[in-house]
């Protein structure tokens, strides 16, 4: 009997765990889930046979590399910093893996590693990276085919609040890592504009943003996303003279947000501190009557807050927001992604924006979890199907792979229109 050990069973993995556990019945394969601690949501599917769990602690050498020497296929939904423990017990076990996040500098280098053991580690199969990669590529690589010439490529993404539930004045609710979504930029951004290279320090990124609008679902707007310059080679772009990557929010967060990056009110710095009187007055300074209205929601000096022993401004926001931003049980959230391309063919020049909408269910079967999940799931299961062949570090933009998982995720529900 096969047997698939996932890694971190946090909220983003509902969907994935869902499908695991039904393709295992049917496939008589064993699932062998691995944490901290168990949750509720998985209680469920420990009654079956073919789904165990195990408390792990990633950091125990010998508990880590018995549970990864025992299975056949390990797909890490960790925190990113762990994948490099496990990817390289993957090699020395000769144990394909899966992970949904970036390819890190140390991951890369695990290349030849992986081709000798004659592994595949795929990385950023998930939402963003995940299914940003396959739908682009699917365009990129039909549109060469027809001999057009890829001027401009834009890219965006983002985790909302689905309007029928949007409650507060920011248009935003939690339905991913807070603290991610709290230290988002903090690193810059770079991107290809006009053929100039772009950089952006984390105090410029939400001063910097470009509208974008979704057919039925109104007006977002998107800061740029970390490193876009090297989609260039990747997608095989060279003679695109723009390319940008960027996440969305509704209309208006970034000026509001951008407070608190330039009040240091994002900053992990335990020496900094916040200062209510330089709030007030750079409150005062923007007048912005909406930029007013959000933070007046938040209610930030509430006494409730400033009681808390915080670590550093960022904490501090961060348990303002849990509590502000936190999904009630009935909502749902809302995951919207949008390609813009511009090329020349045949003498003409054409335009081409794809986007996609995907709703949660509730608060627990989320949209997060669907579109994070079920492309991790869609690989595992080729993996397991020996319909991968490829080894080494990769990502999904080889057709051997994104084509059959955009397929799979057409066929439950998640596609993108043409506007």
């Amino acid at each position: 009997m096969k047997r698939v050990l996932l890694l971190g069973v946090g909220r983003s993995t509902h969907t994935l765990i869902k499908y695991l556990a039904d393709y295992a019945i049917r496939e008589q394969i064993h699932i062998l889930l691995a944490d901290q601690k168990r949750n509720n949501f998985i209680e469920q599917y420990l009654n079956e046979e073919s789904c165990d769990f195990i408390a792990l602690d990633i950091n125990n050498s010998e508990s880590r590399q018995q549970t990864i020497q025992r299975s056949d296929l390990v797909i890490s939904m960790l925190p990113p910093k762990f994948h490099l423990l496990v990817a390289q017990d993957c090699i020395v076990f000769k144990k394909n893996l899966i992970t949904a996040s970036y390819v890190s500098e140390d991951i890369s280098n695990l290349d030849d590693a992986a081709k000798k053991a004659n592994i595949i580690l795929l990385n950023e199969i998930g939402l963003d990276p995940g299914i940003d990669h396959i739908s682009a590529m699917d365009i990129i690589d039909s549109l060469k085919e027809q001999g057009a010439v890829i001027n401009v490529f834009k890219s965006f993404c983002g985790g909302l609040i689905a309007p029928e539930y949007d409650t507060n004045p920011w248009n935003y609710k939690f339905t991913w890592n807070p603290r991610n979504v709290v230290l988002a930029g903090n690193a810059g951004a770079s991107y290809l504009k006009n053929n100039l290279i772009k950089h952006l320090k984390y105090e410029e990124v939400f001063s910097h943003v470009e509208r974008v609008s979704i057919p039925n679902y109104g007006e977002f707007e998107s800061y740029a996303n970390r490193d876009s310059l090297h989609y260039k080679k990747k997608y095989n772009l060279l003679d695109a003279h723009t390319i940008v990557r960027g996440t969305l929010r509704k209309t208006g967060f970034s000026e509001a947000w951008n407070v608190f990056v330039q009040l240091g009110m994002t900053s992990e710095d335990s020496g900094q501190k916040i200062n209510k009187n330089k709030f007030v007055n750079y409150l005062k300074k923007t007048n912005n009557i909406d930029v007013e209205k959000k933070m007046n929601y938040l209610d930030l000096f509430n006494h409730k807050f400033s009681s808390y022993n915080y670590k550093n401004p960022s904490h501090y926001l961060l348990n303002v927001l849990h509590d502000k931003w936190s999904l009630s049980p009935d909502d749902r959230d809302m995951i919207v992604m949008q390609h813009k391309f511009q090329y020349s063919l045949k003498d003409k020049e054409h335009d081409l924006k794809l986007s996609m909408v995907v709703k949660g269910d509730d608060s627990i079967h989320t949209g997060m979890a669907k579109t994070v999940g079920l492309p991790v799931f869609f690989a595992c299961k080729m993996i397991l199907e020996k319909k991968i062949h490829l080894k080494g570090v990769r990502i999904p933009i080889h057709k051997e792979i994104y084509k059959p998982i955009l397929q799979q995720l057409h066929q439950e529900g998640i596609n993108f229109f043409k506007s």
